[in-house]
């Protein structure tokens, strides 16, 4: 029996789970050897459900992993195994590592070093910016960024890694052949081209919310450190960053408002001690190891700034009085101590130039 099909074999058999898989296939010398025990032998092994004995014993699940090897090659898929010399090293590492990778996109994105950035899936502008900004640094400093594609703050780290003229690795929450969430199938696209997608997950596997935690194990377990960019207090941003600390791993924060419900979570982390993040160089400075470009500056990246438009005095007062974070018209009028109706006629102006963003309540703020 060849190696792929043993270890899907042991993938697809219900009630074992990665750790099982991993438990028989160091118990009986590999994946192969699992098929050759007696179930009484099956039994022998800790941790090992007496359903999943009985199919291993009397069914094993060979004629769907055949199936699967089939798919997969028809749809371009590799899978990777995990005694496979070109499974992520720092993965293989963690206490319950996936036993099976489905791999589409660019295997060589592997090879570099990997940062995680996650965050919330209802991201501020301000998070998004610095989401983006962060990844499209990271990524000219010759780290992979690696995240789950969900909305938000993973879709800005993908876009910024991607905008970089980088690649970026997308670790899915359902098979690699299925994209989620919908809104993202551009972005799919994109990573497919210049980067890579992951799952652990069967092809065709829909999106279920209990893939999501163990999904996210993969994210940090693939990466040097987490940086977490806005994310509530309870969130899953905040168990990707717990799983990190689990696996001996760097944390990093962005800090965000004092006042918005969705820098809780990032403030309690960096009050537990986790790093307080400016610039890639905070991240950085704490690897034990130096990337390709890490000499380099982030501000020589010719991405990490955009410059404002010309504009006129009383429009710059207005564009100096906004920032990240959405702010009453109110708020507005008192910061740039302009006639009301004046501030109402350049909040327009600014708005159909694609300079301002109006928000949900009638608030504004600076385009990200």
């Amino acid at each position: 029996m060849n190696n792929i099909k043993a270890w899907l074999t042991l993938h697809l058999t219900p009630n074992l789970g990665a750790l099982g898989c991993k438990r028989l296939a160091e118990f009986f010398g590999g994946p192969a050897g699992v098929f050759r025990a007696k179930r009484a032998e099956l039994s022998r092994v800790p941790g090992i459900k007496k359903s999943a004995i009985d199919i291993l014993a009397d069914k094993p699940l060979f004629d769907a992993a055949e199936k699967e090897i089939v798919r997969a090659e028809k749809m371009g898929v590799r899978i990777l195994c995990l005694d496979d010399d070109e499974y992520p090293d720092l993965l293989r590492t963690i206490y319950a590592p996936p036993v099976v990778l489905y791999i589409r996109g660019r295997m060589e994105a592997l090879s570099s070093p990997c940062t995680a950035i996650v965050g919330s899936r209802a991201a501020t502008s301000y998070g998004m910016k610095v989401a983006r900004q962060m990844a499209a640094d990271l990524t000219f400093r010759g780290m992979e960024v690696v995240s789950g594609m969900a909305l938000g703050i993973d879709t800005a780290a993908h876009t910024g890694s991607l905008e970089s003229g980088g690649s970026t690795i997308a670790v899915l929450g359902s098979g690699v052949d299925v994209v989620y969430p919908r809104q993202n199938i551009s972005l799919y696209n994109r990573i497919l081209e210049k980067g890579l997608l992951i799952s652990e997950n069967p092809l065709g596997t829909k999106p279920e919310g209990f893939r999501f935690p163990a999904r996210n194990r993969i994210i940090s377990g693939m990466a040097y450190g987490v940086l977490v960019v806005e994310a509530a207090q309870k969130s899953g941003s905040l168990i990707t960053a717990r799983m990190a600390l689990d696996e001996g791993r760097e944390v990093f924060a962005v800090p965000g408002r004092v006042d918005s419900f969705k820098s809780t979570g990032t403030h309690k982390l960096l009050q537990d001690g986790a790093k307080l993040v400016h610039s890639v160089d905070d991240i950085l400075d704490e690897y034990a190891f130096e990337s390709p470009h890490q000499k380099q500056s982030s501000r020589d990246n010719p991405h990490h700034k955009l410059d404002v438009k010309a504009a006129t005095s009383e429009e710059n007062i207005i564009i100096g009085a906004l920032d990240a974070y959405p702010q009453e018209v109110d708020s507005i009028i008192r910061k740039s101590a302009l006639p009301a109706s004046k501030v109402n006629e350049i909040l327009l102006l600014l708005e159909l130039q694609g300079r301002i963003e109006r928000q949900p309540g009638h608030t504004f703020s600076l385009k990200t």
